[in-house]
Order: structure tokens, then C-alpha cells, then sequence
């Protein structure tokens, strides 16, 4: 019965996108395509459509979450399985990150597989006739790419790398564009076989609201139903005190309790902002557990899509640096504290943010609440790691992607389609 009631929930959600997708608008036709494995994507994604609709008011926008438009199985494996190995087997996890590197792996396998269990979500592409289509996942990149390279579409392809490191199954044919975080991401992707001329390095795309400075902009922002909730709730810190924001990331897995466990055994006297995602259970204990803490004032968070109002607010993030939480840290201009970083892309990033000077690392739980007081007692040291983070930073990532393809032709020529892949098919 299960599976009988997911496959109608993803009937259900086609037909959904489906009539809105033929809605007749004036503009360019945008489809923006995310994966809920994970979060990180799906913000992106958010953060993209935004943007766009800045950028181009004119222009008819979609934004489809992939996961709801393939089969149980698939949604099965990379959001349930995903979460399950992050929590339960991480080892794992990085031996499959790893095994997988490779680009165009399995890749006839992959794609058949990808065309029997994702029939509603190619329907929904080819539905909306869209001028541009912009991937903020490999899974629906992969599916683009085949209804390219069988010309039911006529449409722009752009993929966004949404960590520091760009994994090989980001890799796909029928690519226009790729958009990567780092100088560094697009030197590999060229290794790899990528013509230069085809990659951008824009960053990871976030909120535009990150980018915006002045008076302005934060007397708007505190206008927001959402901005004055923020404001009430933060004057509940102290203000003598730095802030830390523990991030638990918006699946709410990581550990959160037992790091803000160590900050109280260290006596360390600090404001936490902890952010627990949709993990409701965790934030209930932590309140209950910290309500009366002298050494910690303590404000506990569930999903939030203003995060920038605590981010303005923090010193410090401690936590997983994941592709977009950290892409907002940056921008806020927060030292990073790197704990238990997921092996695989949280890794990959843990190196980029150690390499450029913008965070440190704690490897076990135990010295955790030592290295906090040691870092936010020299503020010599903590001014450098904010410093460095905020050079690091891209927070105009999300215009400068939907500046750079609003620019572009509209839609793609048939003689296109089958030359213009990323790599020769022997790669």
C-alpha cells in the first residue's frame, strides 16, 4: 500500500506541474530543477528562482523538486538512504562518494535506470517547452540531458555545483553551461575533459538577500514579518556575550547536543543560536535540557528561511559545512568551526575552508568546548577567521548565475544538441 500511495502522490504532484507549466507568460520559459536529498539543493535552487524573477520580470519561472516526480524506489535511495547513512553508517557513505568519482561511471546503467524510474518528471520537462533549464542536482541534469540528446526539448542547459568540490557525477552531456564555486573546481573540470570556455565561476548560489548592504536594504529587511520575529527572539542574548550558531543543517542531523554538552562542561560563557532544522524532537530536549544555563543564554531555532537574520547576528558557526550553509557563512562573514564534516563533499569543503585560512577543525567532541574558549578568547585570532571567510565569499552568486544566462539565446538550435556535449563519448 505504500508504494501504491507514493506513486499517486507523484501522479498527483506531475499533474500539478504539469497545469502550471502551461500557463502562457510573455518572457523567456525557465524550469529550475532541485533534488530534496539533502537540503543544500533545493535552496539553491530557491536562491536561483529568486533571482531569476529579479532579473527578468518577464520571464514564466518553474522550480521542480525531482524527488517528487520519480519512483518510491528512487526517492527512497537518495533522500531516506541518505539520511540513514549520514546518521547511522558515514564510513559508508565516503567509500561510495569516492567509488563513484569518476565521470561517466556505469554511465549506461545509470541512465537507465534514471529513464524507468523518473517517466513523470521527464514528462513535466517536456510539458513546460522551457527556453532554459538550469539543474541544481545530477540526477535531473542527467534526465535534460537524454531528453536533449532525443530532441523533445530545444532548451539551454546549465548545471550549478552546489559544494566547493564538483564530484564526477555532476558530469554530463548536452551541457551549455557549468557554474563551480572555486577557481580550483573549474581547473578539475577542465582535467577532466570540460572546455573552459563552458564553466563559470560564480560561487555557490544564495539568498540575494545576503548580498544587499546599506541602510536600505536593512531597514527593508526589518520590515519583514519574518525579520521582526528574528529581532525579538535575539533580544533575548546577551549582548557582552559572542554568539555561536550551531547548525544541525535543515535535516536537523549532526551533534548538536552533545557539542552544546561540551560549550556548558567548559564553562564557556557564550550566546548559541542552535539551529535544528526540521528535527522538532531535538530542539523540544534542548530546550528543556538548557532552559535554566547560566554559562550559555540559549535560543533554540526549527526551520527557518531567514537565516541571514541570525547569521547578521553570530560571530561564529559551528557545525557540518555543507555546500550552502557554508556558502552563507561565508557571506556573513562567520569564522567556521568544522565538526564532524560528512565524509565525501563535507570533507572536500572542510579542505577548501582550511586551505583559505576561513575556519578550524575539531576533530574530536572531547576538546570541542577547549578549542571554542581558546578561539574566542584571542579576538585577534577570531577578527583573522572572519576576515578570511568573508574574502572567501560569493554572495552575489545567484544574480551573477541568472545575469550571465538571461544574456544567453533563447533556447537551443537542433544542430546543437548532439555536438555540444561536455566531453568525447570516449571519456
Amino acid at each position: 500500500m505504500k508504494d501504491n500511495s507514493e506513486n499517486g502522490r507523484s501522479n498527483r504532484s506531475w499533474r500539478k506541474a504539469s497545469t502550471s507549466c502551461q500557463k502562457k507568460g510573455s518572457g523567456r520559459r525557465i524550469l529550475i530543477l532541485s533534488a530534496s536529498s539533502g537540503n543544500g539543493h533545493v535552496r539553491a535552487a530557491e536562491a536561483l528562482e529568486k533571482a531569476f524573477r529579479l532579473q527578468d520580470a518577464q520571464a514564466e519561472i518553474q522550480h521542480l523538486d525531482a524527488l517528487t516526480l520519480v519512483s518510491p524506489a528512487m526517492r527512497a535511495v537518495y533522500s531516506r538512504a541518505y539520511i540513514r547513512m549520514v546518521n547511522k553508517a558515514p564510513a559508508v557513505l565516503g567509500w561510495l562518494y569516492n567509488h563513484l568519482d569518476t565521470p561517466y561511471k556505469d554511465e549506461r546503467r545509470r541512465l537507465l535506470m534514471n529513464r524507468i524510474n523518473s517517466l513523470p518528471l521527464a514528462k513535466a520537462i517536456v510539458s513546460f517547452k522551457p527556453d532554459l533549464v538550469v539543474c541544481t542536482h545530477f540526477l535531473p541534469a542527467d534526465i535534460v540531458s537524454m531528453l536533449l540528446a532525443k530532441r523533445r526539448i530545444k532548451a539551454r542547459h546549465a548545471v550549478v555545483v552546489t559544494d566547493f568540490d564538483a564530484h564526477g557525477m555532476w558530469l554530463t552531456r548536452n551541457v551549455d553551461r557549468y557554474f563551480v564555486a572555486l577557481p580550483e573546481t573549474k581547473e578539475h573540470l577542465i582535467q577532466l575533459g570540460v572546455a573552459a570556455s563552458l564553466i563559470t565561476v560564480s560561487g555557490i548560489p544564495i539568498d540575494p538577500i545576503f548580498a544587499e548592504v546599506g541602510e536600505n536594504s536593512q531597514a527593508e529587511a526589518a520590515q519583514s514579518p519574518q525579520s521582526i520575529e528574528a529581532l525579538k527572539k535575539l533580544r533575548m542574548l546577551d549582548k557582552t556575550r559572542p554568539t555561536l550558531i550551531v547548525s544541525a543543517g535543515g535535516l536537523g542531523v549532526g551533534p548538536v547536543e552533545e557539542l552544546i554538552e561540551a560549550l556548558v562542561k567548559a564553562k564557556v560563557q557564550v550566546n548559541v543560536i542552535a539551529m535544528c532544522g526540521k528535527n522538532e524532537e531535538l530542539k523540544e530536549r534542548l530546550e528543556q535540557t538548557y532552559a535554566g544555563e547560566q554559562c550559555l543564554r540559549l535560543l533554540t531555532l526549527g526551520y527557518v528561511n531567514n537565516v541571514q537574520d541570525y547569521m547578521k547576528a553570530a560571530d561564529v558557526i559551528v557545525g557540518k559545512p555543507g555546500g550552502l550553509t557554508t556558502a552563507e557563512a561565508l557571506a556573513s562573514g562567520l569564522a567556521f568551526v568544522i565538526v564532524n564534516p560528512i565524509p565525501g563533499q563535507e570533507e572536500r569543503n572542510s579542505a577548501h575552508l582550511l586551505e583559505n585560512g576561513a575556519a578550524i577543525r575539531c576533530n574530536n567532541m572531547t576538546t570541542i568546548g577547549y578549542k571554542l574558549k581558546k578561539l574566542l578568547e584571542d579576538p585577534l585570532r577570531l577578527a583573522e577567521l572572519k576576515l578570511k571567510a568573508h574574502a572567501m565569499s560569493r554572495p552575489n552568486a545567484a544574480m551573477k548565475i541568472a545575469k550571465h544566462l538571461s544574456l544567453q539565446p533563447k533556447g537551443r538550435q537542433p544542430r546543437e544538441i548532439m555536438c555540444n556535449s561536455t566531453v568525447p563519448r570516449s571519456a
